[in-house]
């Protein structure tokens, strides 16, 4: 008889002990806004900001409300405004396009390669359209930065990082978020660190970081920001800058703080669910796995996977026969919309664009979660199953 994997796929570890134990003294004290503290306290989210910016290396750092909420800070930061063309992966999720959007920007889709990272050549060929690249770390696939910081540099290029999908990660030893102009990271319940939904944002640059301050609501209250600019880099900004409330509470900061000195420990956790999956899968028929270049140290808490040359409703019947041994599959191919799974051309709200190579790419290309409950026991049964069903 087939085995069963019955294993969870939405399944997180518990909140740990010491961020309960903080985030139930934030709500016996009633001061959960960021700004409501006593005289002397900085506040748990001031003390994040602080804490992430000294792991990434930032100078600056913001925690908002949400991953999707940074992005659209970020684009307002750099001045995107109605009818600015942004380019964008064509393979990302909704959040991403949707910012733009939400700002009024033109999302101008950019081509994405078989190993699952924005196309260079194509980029370089779309960069004169815009003035700004929001780069999406899909699904933890970093591209060659050093490449592609060279096409923003030629072209004149802000580069704003979404990665959403890579606290934790790096290319060439530097931190994903740590390229580009700005950095965007997602808390929500199935990031690398997990408070529900929030956001945090880096930059090295005084002004942008004082914008975003201003734009997520400080209430002119900037000066009880840790990993801030001076006061002075508000002045000239102030009075311009629109208040786009969305800050972090103190809860949530409280959540997230004990996490952070265990992030490393969960990024190898990661790993070694995702290699387990991958030796599993190494030379199994008809399944094409993505290469992780040398110099991407990535975080492995989803898989990726392609099925070069089946039909859709080949895709769709893998995924059902996965799904009855207990392995819940994404398929990034359907025609329609699927919870958090969606195609570019279901994103109407930006231009229908002709993107053969995407087109591709996304029609026999498959996604697990890695959720650190599972055990490496766990990710070897996975892959176990997905080989038969592939061999089948």
């Amino acid at each position: 008889m087939s085995e069963v994997f019955n294993g969870n796929f939405t399944q997180q570890e518990p909140i740990p002990e010491e961020a309960i134990e903080r985030a139930v003294e934030v709500m016996r004290s009633g001061r959960l806004h960021r700004y409501n503290t006593v005289p002397d306290e900085p506040g748990e989210v001031a003390l994040l900001e602080e804490e992430f910016a000294g792991l990434t290396g930032a100078p600056y750092c913001l925690a908002v409300a949400s991953g999707g909420y940074a992005l659209g800070c970020a684009l307002r930061a750099v001045g995107v405004g109605p009818g600015d063309p942004v380019l964008t992966n064509a393979f990302t999720l909704a959040p991403v396009p949707g910012a733009i959007a939400a700002v009024g920007g033109k999302p101008v889709l950019v081509e994405v390669t078989d190993q699952l990272t924005i196309d260079l050549d194509d980029l370089a060929a779309k960069a004169p359209q815009a003035r700004v690249l929001m780069l999406s770390h899909m699904r933890g696939h970093i591209c060659d930065m050093d490449a592609l910081m060279e096409i923003a540099r030629t072209h004149d290029l802000t580069v704003i990082e979404d990665c959403a999908h890579t606290m934790g990660a790096a290319w060439g030893g530097v931190p994903s978020g740590r390229h580009g102009a700005i950095g965007c990271y997602s808390t929500q319940t199935y990031k690398h660190m997990n408070s529900g939904e929030g956001g945090l944002i880096v930059t090295d640059d005084a002004e942008l970081a004082a914008r975003m301050i201003l734009l997520s609501g400080s209430y002119m209250l900037y000066e009880r920001h840790r990993a801030a600019p001076r006061p002075e880099v508000f002045e000239g900004l102030k009075y311009d800058t629109p208040n786009v409330s969305g800050r972090m509470d103190n809860l949530r900061a409280a959540i997230l703080r004990p996490q952070l000195p265990t992030l490393a420990d969960r990024v190898a956790r990661w790993s070694a669910l995702y290699r387990e999956i991958e030796a599993g899968l190494v030379g199994a028929e008809g399944i094409a796995l993505i290469e992780r270049p040398e110099a991407e140290s990535y975080v492995g808490s989803s898989f990726q996977f392609r099925l070069p040359g089946r039909s859709a409703p080949e895709m769709l019947d893998f995924v059902a026969r996965a799904a009855a041994r207990g392995v819940e599959l994404k398929w990034f191919g359907a025609d329609e919309p699927a919870g958090f799974t969606s195609r570019h051309d279901s994103w109407r709200y930006a231009e229908a664009q002709n993107l053969p190579r995407t087109d591709a790419v996304l029609a026999t290309l498959l996604d697990l979660r890695l959720p650190l409950t599972f055990s490496t026991d766990d990710a070897a049964q996975i892959a176990r199953i997905l080989r038969e069903e592939a061999e089948v």
